[in-house]
């Protein structure tokens, strides 16, 4: 078989996909039962992506809120844009690289969110203040992330695949230590929420192309496997061998996503 090698950011909406299809449990559902929204807040999500998280909070509030959604990706923000327009929404979307002084002012949003993004960031502290700058008084930092425990299955096959050490994840390594303490040191008053949920395989193509679709958006984490195409279509294989033989084994593939959700007050 042969592999996808583009790099694109189709892979994240896949993988957000294949969540949906193969999870247990709603993960949007989840955030949204934790975080304090309310009708007529100002709603700032940022790496917003393709606006996942925005039209959330956009449909459980009726559409009664000011919502900001940014990014420093220009084609998930063209994403964004073209399903606001056709919503028929009123969801701004804008240019901002977080590792970089917001281009907003302070003291203005009552909930700001950031989920799957913070871990990216150069300067953790530094992004973090500035999240913690444009809040108002009493507003709510919201943020999400993997844990240390997510996803073990993909990691074992993966090792088990080439026999060769998982390189750091930004997410699962800096999370639950460097961002949950940064945060803490920061803001007034800070709660962790831990969110499980199982993905069920039944066959191996769906765990393939989940895997397929972290490599190729991740690869510079993952160089040390694979330099080009054919390198990543040797790894593949034999992931795609590896997965088969688990699958053969246990009747199915039980990768169970642990995510962090840090609720912080200024």
């Amino acid at each position: 078989m042969k592999y996808d090698y583009q790099e694109t950011t189709k892979d994240l909406l896949k993988r957000i996909d294949i969540h949906s299809k193969f999870g247990s449990r709603n993960i949007d559902q989840w955030m949204l039962e934790i975080l304090p929204l309310q009708k007529g807040q100002k709603i700032l999500d940022v790496g917003c992506g393709a606006g996942k998280q925005c039209f959330s909070y956009y449909d459980h509030l009726n559409g009664e809120a000011d919502i900001l959604g940014v990014d420093v990706n220009q084609e998930l923000l063209d994403e964004a844009k073209a399903e606001n327009q056709r919503r028929n929404a009123n969801i701004q979307f804008k240019e901002l690289d977080f590792n970089k002084p917001f281009d907003l002012p302070e003291n203005t949003y009552d909930l700001l969110s950031c989920c799957f993004a913070i871990y990216y960031a150069e300067d953790i502290p530094f992004t973090i203040r500035e999240m913690h700058r444009v809040l108002k008084p009493g507003g709510v930092l919201f943020t999400s992330g993997p844990m240390p425990e997510n996803k073990q299955l993909f990691y074992d096959i993966i090792r088990e695949a080439t026999q060769q050490p998982i390189p750091p994840m930004p997410g699962s390594s800096r999370y639950a230590s460097e961002i949950y303490s940064t945060i803490k040191n920061t803001f007034s008053k800070t709660e962790l929420h831990i969110f499980e949920n199982p993905l069920t395989f039944e066959t191996v193509e769906p765990f393939i192309e989940y895997t397929r679709a972290s490599l190729s958006e991740d690869r510079r984490l993952w160089k040390s496997f694979f330099q080009d195409k054919e390198d990543f279509n040797r790894i593949m294989t034999q992931i795609e061998e590896t997965a088969t033989r688990r699958l053969e084994k246990d009747g199915k593939l039980v990768m169970t996503k642990v995510v962090g959700g840090i609720l912080a007050t200024k």
